[in-house]
């Protein structure tokens, strides 16, 4: 593996990655409570659908240029593990948030809605935190276990295929991402959470973040920096 590429390519990388997550999440949601209007079931199955394979591509698309993280907590462990520098953690984190704000903003507007309005949509029931901590663990597993086991090109399936699994197995649809919760207040629609929830959630996806570190340290005492800064998909030069 080379050198990676300069911050500001893998900062570009991070901002179109993180700002297209949000707009397959937030104008899925749209397209499928608009199809599906009397059928809440059907509505989240055709969102799950959309982010599972969204996401699958977004990975491929950016992975080779910043890791594909697109999340806070991912960026975060992998500084944990040393395969991020503590000022790229600095970047990587505003960079995550401002994109998927701007997805929401973009998913907003590709349906003719108010380009933001703040969601009504209270989400943050002792349950729904409890999902945070195991939807957001279980990715950073995925996630991690790959690079230890040097199978990071199969990260992309792998975190599309949990992610698609854990909107129906989590009561919260797993959000499991600091930076999209952030862009899903911005959006009054199906995928949206009311800022007075988003607190709780961030607070239980640091939670789940640190479990999984935890765990990761115990199942594979022998992550390397070498091997974290092959998440979530081996950087090219």
């Amino acid at each position: 593996m080379g050198p990676s590429p300069p911050l500001p390519r893998r900062l570009l990388a991070e901002l179109l990655g993180s700002a297209l997550l949000a707009a397959v999440v937030i104008g899925s949601g749209i397209a499928a409570r608009t199809l599906s209007p009397h059928d809440t079931g059907l509505a989240l199955l055709e969102n799950s659908l959309a982010t599972a394979g969204g996401l699958y591509a977004i990975i491929l698309m950016f992975g080779p240029v910043s890791g594909g993280h697109f999340n806070p907590i991912v960026s975060l462990v992998d500084a944990g593990f040393g395969g991020l520098s503590p000022r790229d953690l600095l970047a990587y984190v505003p960079t995550q948030i401002g994109g998927c704000i701007l997805g929401a903003v973009a998913a907003n507007t590709m349906f003719a809605r108010a380009a933001i309005s703040l969601s009504t949509h209270h989400r943050a029931a002792p349950a729904h935190l409890l999902a945070e901590v195991i939807a957001t663990a279980g990715l950073v597993l995925v996630i991690f276990a790959l690079a230890r086991t040097h199978r990071g090109g199969q990260a992309p399936a792998a975190v599309g295929a949990y992610i698609g699994a854990a909107y129906w197995f989590t009561s919260s649809t797993s959000f499991a991402n600091p930076a999209i919760t952030v862009g899903r207040m911005f959006s009054d629609t199906f995928a949206g959470i009311a800022p007075a929830s988003a607190p709780g959630f961030i607070a239980a996806q640091v939670v789940g973040g640190l479990v999984a570190l935890l765990a990761l340290r115990v199942l594979y005492p022998q992550l390397s920096a070498h091997d974290a800064a092959a998440v979530v998909v081996p950087q090219t030069s």
